[in-house]
């Protein structure tokens, strides 16, 4: 999609689907820690695919951002569709390894600990605030608004970096506990 005109009518359809998928994501990531799966799969091996797949999302953001900001837009659309690719499939993976194995607690005592729980507190939290605006900013921009896109992803974009950067720093904190 190069050029269009805005489509305010498929983007109502677009938000509610976006709220809908933000709020059945949250239902899920709070239930998964009550609520055990056993699937008779050993699920171990995904926090290292969770931290890469967070990281690589990080990385295609910077590109996206530079696309963007050189003007190479389709680039910049391509680099956006990974980045989300990247996040949806970490986010399946980590619901699914949250629903199928027991939690791993932190072990670190004294400062690291605190700076631990700094940076895993403000990933969640940002985690789940922020899927929304993503999906909405995205919706913005494919049904092109992107006056609109543009205002939202000045201050999306920093969030969501926040949060892929942060991630894979709580894994490599949680490593070796693991």
């Amino acid at each position: 999609m190069k050029n269009g005109k805005p489509n305010p009518e498929l983007e109502k359809k677009l938000n509610r689907l976006a709220y809908v998928v933000s709020f059945v994501v949250l239902l899920l990531v709070g239930m998964m820690r009550r609520v055990k799966i056993d699937l008779g799969v050993d699920f171990s091996f995904l926090p290292p695919i969770h931290a890469s797949l967070n990281a690589l999302a990080a990385i295609i953001l910077i590109a996206a951002y530079y696309f963007v900001r050189t003007g190479q837009l389709d680039n910049h659309r391509k680099s956006i569709y990974a980045a989300m690719v990247c996040s949806g499939l970490f986010l399946v993976s980590y619901v699914l390894y949250h629903f199928t194995t027991p939690e791993t607690k932190f072990g670190g005592t004294g400062l690291i600990r605190t700076v631990y729980f700094i940076l895993l507190i403000s990933h969640v939290v940002l985690a789940a605030v922020i899927l929304p605006f993503i999906l909405l900013t995205f919706t913005r921009a494919y049904t092109f608004q992107f006056d609109r896109h543009k205002k939202m992803a000045r201050w999306v974009f920093p969030l969501w970096l926040y949060v892929a950067v942060t991630g894979p720093i709580c894994y490599l904190m949680l490593k070796p506990y693991y």
